[in-house]
């Protein structure tokens, strides 16, 4: 058996378990008496990790953009001819897949038969097949997606948004590649890849409900088998990237009844520590509070000229390789919409940010991290996120709360600087030429 070791918060009076299993996978069970439960097969594998060699080996292997998301695909079709969604119906679990920069991620959810939801989750991501001809007819389906994303006005804004923050960093490939790059992948290079990084060394399984977490490892011991020693070595291109963004703006037209926009703050002030970027993270998210809420002054005095839809958008992503803010919305006018940004973050960076607005903003990302924990989908997505960053769950709220004032404004004039702003607009046909 495994050492199973306890973590337990007493204030939230919640815990969970966590064990290296026997295969090499880290596994987490945080029990919930809930009505559904929750599953989560990871592996640290996504769209940026398109260059790569094992230790030992001389020369990176670079592989086609696109393949993370092509290799997800293809793990539902088993060798027997079977679907692996057949398998879940069988058990009225709800099942699904996605496939991130950084990571893939396979999951269920159900309310009934949960273990042998689990043993065929395990399974079928254990067990890969490909052949040329089944690798043939996916790309074709895979290329009906792309050609469906192309002209997906959100798709085109965030993809647009991306490759104008970024010059050099994988972060600026799209997750799902281009029609030219899934036509170069071939059966062994998704062997290659698979046998690289869904090594159970490089995954995690986090499971969350009325679950045990004695069977929870009793099925891994019945399904997986011992993974290889490896170490997997990466190439993000990150190391030289520019600090500011690649092109100021990137500009597209398609069937929108008004423009959508977004603007991207550009992050290269990312803490090697992970507990120092979690809380890096945590800060940018009261910004986001602070800045753009509802009551705030910015969001008010655009809507009131008409500026902006009442639907305002704020979100960062921050991880060790990239980190990047975004404000995104609907206008009539989003040059307008860009220049009273630049405007109003020099008049705060003046004024300094409101303190009383700050305090309501840790409340309130204090509050949204706890109510987290009444979901059994947030929970193993955090547990998942955790384990990919390397840090701690139970130690988010603490690290709120840690956040004062000083460090948040130190953030603040870290963050914002006009070389490090970009926008991405999806115009109406026949509005703009395209840039």
């Amino acid at each position: 058996m495994a050492e199973i070791i306890v973590k337990e918060n007493e204030m939230l009076g919640e815990k969970y378990y966590t064990f290296k299993h026997k295969s090499g996978l880290r596994v987490y069970v945080f029990p919930k008496n809930m009505t559904s439960s929750y599953a989560l097969f990871t592996t640290k594998y996504g769209a940026i990790d398109n260059k790569f060699k094992l230790e030992g080996e001389e020369e990176f292997t670079c592989v086609p953009d696109g393949i993370a998301h092509f290799l997800e695909h293809k793990m539902f079709e088993c060798e027997n001819g079977e679907d692996a969604f057949e398998l879940f119906a069988k058990t009225g679990a709800s099942a699904n897949a996605y496939t991130s920069n950084a990571r893939t991620a396979y999951l269920f959810s159900t309310t009934d038969n949960f273990y042998e939801s689990l043993e065929y989750l395990l399974d079928f991501v254990t067990h890969p097949y490909f052949t040329e001809q089944t690798v043939q007819k996916e790309q074709g389906i895979i290329g009906q997606e792309l050609r469906m994303y192309d002209d997906h006005p959100g798709a085109r804004l965030e993809k647009g948004l991306l490759q104008a923050l970024y010059e050099k960093n994988k972060v600026r490939i799209d997750v799902g590649g281009t029609i030219e790059s899934i036509a170069e992948i071939t059966a062994d290079i998704l062997y290659k890849c698979y046998y690289t990084f869904y090594n159970l060394r490089n995954m995690a399984l986090a499971v969350c409900g009325n679950i045990d977490v004695n069977e929870v490892e009793k099925i891994c011991d019945k399904i997986l088998k011992e993974a290889p020693e490896q170490t997997i070595i990466r190439d993000y291109e990150c190391d030289d990237e520019p600090r500011g963004v690649y092109k100021k703006r990137s500009i597209c037209s398609l069937a929108v009844s008004k423009p959508i926009m977004a603007i991207g703050i550009k992050n290269t002030n990312i803490a090697d520590d992970p507990n120092e970027r979690m809380k890096q993270f945590y800060a940018i998210e009261m910004l986001n509070e602070i800045l753009y809420s509802r009551s705030g002054e910015f969001f008010n005095t655009l809507y009131d000229q008409n500026l902006i839809s009442f639907d305002l958008d704020a979100s960062v992503e921050h991880s060790e390789f990239y980190s990047f803010n975004v404000i995104s919305t609907e206008s009539k006018d989003p040059e307008a919409v860009y220049d009273y940004f630049v405007s109003f973050i020099e008049k705060t960076k003046e004024q300094g940010l409101d303190k009383e607005a700050f305090e309501l903003a840790r409340r309130a990302i204090y509050a949204s991290n706890i109510k987290m924990f009444d979901s059994t989908d947030d929970i193993a997505e955090a547990l998942i996120t955790n384990y990919l960053e390397d840090t701690e769950l139970f130690e988010i709220p603490d690290t709120i709360m840690s956040i004062d004032y000083e460090y948040v404004s130190k953030i603040f004039y870290e963050l914002y600087n006009e070389d490090a702003y970009a926008m991405s607009v999806v115009n109406p046909i026949g509005t703009t030429e395209e840039k």
